[in-house]
């Protein structure tokens, strides 16, 4: 069973990395579209080639990422955990976007294998190691710190840069934040392939590593493609429910200000995936970003009912995974014990 098990493994992550691309290309091509520095068509492909790069590139980190994440059983039993982890991730993912809520791909994912895991442990299998620090570090950490760093480093950021354009024209200070959004749009892709390409390969070595078809020195070349062309493709096909609750619902923003979120949210991806190799949601940054430098105005327009549903959604996120995913690998145990 554990080739058959693997292979779903491997379409269950191929189909992750879709969902990802799919629901987080709003994060680099909302602003720019609802400010027109973009038309959609050339906002999309420059979010994918940009993805695609930082995804591909990723992938010399995900031996660290999977080596630091969590620890899985050796055999069907590790692989039945990510199956059911990756299959109750992605149905959250689907379920939100259909709303159109931005939510962290990640925070659903680390979800999913912890209660995966505790589905393990209940039907006499061997526990996912690292969880807890993993869920510290991965979930309560990054959902408290990242949107407050990157709101109100949004709002105070706003006020060196109006005051920098202060004597330009209205007219002439949106024609240059135009232009630039085309620079930070890239950057937030390229970011984002960076942190959640290395997440991808991690899971998809986690597996090779449960199957036993590598010792987890290296990452297989399939792993890096497969990670940043189904990311790719996802972005490709672009998720605008979730581009259109940021552009239009969520707040009013000057292109001025959409660089402002945009460049500071690209920053602090950056320095989480090759500084700390910490991981930094891209939807989390950017959302808060948006909000923080839109709130740094005279008349916000601030969405704050939709606000507060998105953040209890944040919070419900990996809980919610964590009940799939527990559903769903007792469901899955005999295959474990086959």
């Amino acid at each position: 069973m554990t080739p058959l098990i693997f292979a779903l493994v491997v379409v269950l992550a191929a189909a992750f990395a879709f969902i990802n691309g799919f629901r987080d290309v709003s994060n680099s091509v909302a602003l720019a579209v609802r400010t027109r520095a973009l038309t959609p068509t050339v906002a999309v492909l420059l979010a994918a080639i940009f993805n695609f790069t930082g995804a591909l590139l990723s992938s010399g980190f995900a031996v660290a990422v999977s080596q630091n994440w969590v620890t899985l059983p050796v055999g069907d039993s590790g692989l039945t955990i990510l199956v059911a982890g990756l299959a109750s991730a992605c149905i959250w993912g689907l379920i939100l976007w259909w709303r159109g809520i931005p939510s962290s791909s990640t925070h659903a994912l680390v979800g999913g294998l912890a209660g995966a895991g505790t589905a393990s442990v209940l039907v006499g299998g061997n526990a996912v190691g690292g969880v807890d620090q993993s869920l510290l570090f991965q979930v309560v950490l990054p959902l408290v710190l990242s949107p407050v760093i990157a709101f109100i480093g949004a709002y105070l950021l706003v006020y060196p840069v109006t005051w920098a354009a202060r004597y330009a024209q209205p007219n002439e200070i949106n024609r240059r934040f135009r232009a630039a959004q085309s620079i930070t749009a890239g950057a937030v892709a390229f970011g984002h392939g960076l942190q959640d390409g290395q997440r991808i390969g991690a899971v998809l070595l986690l597996a090779v590593l449960a199957a036993g078809y590598t010792d987890g020195g290296a990452v297989p070349l399939w792993v890096a493609i497969l990670s940043a062309v189904m990311i790719t493709v996802g972005t490709l096909c672009g998720g605008w429910r979730i581009s259109h609750t940021m552009a239009y619902r969520l707040i009013r923003v000057d292109p001025l200000r959409g660089v402002v979120a945009q460049a500071l949210s690209a920053a602090l991806l950056f320095i989480g995936a090759i500084g700390l190799h910490w991981p930094i949601s891209t939807t989390h940054t950017v959302t808060s970003g948006v909000l923080g430098a839109g709130e740094n105005q005279h008349v916000s327009g601030t969405h704050r009912k939709l606000v507060a549903r998105i953040l209890s959604l944040w919070v419900l996120t990996p809980a919610a995974t964590a009940a799939g995913a527990f559903v769903l690998a007792l469901a899955l145990s005999p295959l474990a014990r086959s």
